[in-house]
């Protein structure tokens, strides 16, 4: 979690405190119960947590990803690397018996 993340969610849960004063302020002075105020800053307060959390899993998976890709590609490689080899080797094969065939033919 970064900096920023945190400075966006405290925040978010100011201006719900301020908007809703003053929201609950136009209807007079008697409508300001501090219980719909509260509610208001836990609910933006939750809502703030559980885009941090989202957040947080995007980033546990895009790791995981990036993890599972190297992987694939090492294993890749290395199945190339195997397969190259015994290309060659049954090329060489191929050639020998090429020529050792040729051989014959001409003797």
């Amino acid at each position: 979690m970064e900096t920023r993340d945190i400075v966006f969610s405290v925040i978010m849960v100011v201006s719900a405190f301020i908007l809703t004063y003053q929201w609950l302020g136009r209807f007079g002075e008697s409508s300001k119960n501090p219980l719909i105020i509260f509610a208001a800053i836990v609910m933006v307060g939750s809502l703030a947590v559980l885009i941090l959390s989202i957040i947080t899993r995007l980033r546990n998976i895009e790791q995981m990803m990036d993890a599972k890709e190297r992987s694939l590609r090492i294993n890749v490689q290395s199945v190339e690397d195997n397969l190259d080899k015994r290309m060659d080797e049954v090329q060489n094969s191929v050639n020998k018996s090429i020529d050792e065939f040729n051989r014959r033919k001409y003797r």
